[in-house]
């Protein structure tokens, strides 16, 4: 597909990654609709985009509110957007037993459900075009559960698996999807026993522009997905054939990411952490 005859609904836009696909498609030649919660950010990135001749527009927006969706489409349909990239997203960072409910709930709303739904009302927008994209942002994690990152693991090995479901669906339209795998990435998210952790245990980082020019080439190239880091997709394809085979060797890394695990939570407020969490009483 040709960018510059595109315009993109681009959510998390505030965010590493989020900013550094509008600065990567912008400079493409794509047209931007912007969408955060972070309005000061939105406001500054259009500012940024136009001030080098790009062309964008903030919409402060809630994904996981369907008042909010409802108007993103709306927006959407008046700007003749015909991609649409989910990029928003949460990383917690915390052994299982250490997150608060609510966190959980959080992450799987915002990287899971919100997406969904949001990609859900905009088909009928996308329909129209004589050609329409989704990217869906997943992750490494999405082909490879790792301790310390299980509710990330669950909704990016969901998107992976509702990108391939939607492809599947959508194979008799003029809509395509597409599924971008980044790994660990330099973005705010990676926190400071991220980044450490990652040291330790050898693990690679790319920066946010290296993942969006991987968006920009699978748009242009209308590629069905694409996995950055090449150990990465080692990894995953042998832990599709021979599980047990990464089971041992995360196993030899456990004891480092449980240390790294545990210090994140001992940094967190009291009112965060899960020894100071309501218990919760099932009722049948």
């Amino acid at each position: 597909m040709k960018l510059e005859a595109s315009t993109v609904l681009l959510t998390g836009a505030a965010g590493g990654i989020g900013s550094a696909i509008a600065r990567e498609l912008s400079a493409k030649g794509a047209k931007l609709l912007l969408t955060d919660l972070n309005e000061q950010a939105l406001v500054n990135l259009v500012a940024e985009i136009e001030g080098s001749s790009g062309s964008a527009r903030a919409i402060a927006a809630d994904i996981s509110s369907e008042t909010d969706r409802k108007r993103l489409v709306t927006e959407a349909q008046s700007a003749g957007v015909n991609v649409l990239i989910n990029a928003a997203g949460l990383n917690p960072f915390a052994l299982l037993e250490d997150q608060p409910a609510e966190k959980i709930a959080l992450a799987v709303a915002v990287n899971l459900v919100a997406p969904i739904l949001l990609s859900k009302v905009m088909l009928p927008v996308l329909k129209r075009c004589d050609s329409g994209h989704i990217v869906n942002i997943g992750s490494s994690f999405g082909s490879i559960g790792f301790a310390g990152f299980s509710t990330y693991c669950a909704t990016k090995f969901a998107m992976r698996g509702f990108s391939e479901a939607m492809r599947r669906e959508l194979a008799d339209t003029r809509i395509k999807v597409h599924y971008v795998a980044p790994r660990a990435t330099e973005t705010p998210l990676a926190t400071d026993d991220i980044r450490a952790m990652n040291k330790e245990l050898g693990v690679g980082m790319d920066t946010p522009e290296i993942v969006a020019r991987a968006v920009a080439s699978v748009l242009q190239h209308e590629s069905r997905e694409f996995h950055l880091g090449l150990p990465e997709r080692i990894y995953a394809v042998i832990n599709a054939l021979a599980p047990s085979l990464v089971d041992r060797a995360l196993a030899r890394q456990l004891p480092i990411i449980r240390y790294y695990a545990k210090r994140t939570n001992s940094k967190l407020a009291p009112s965060d952490r899960i020894e100071n969490q309501p218990k919760l009483v099932e009722t049948h």
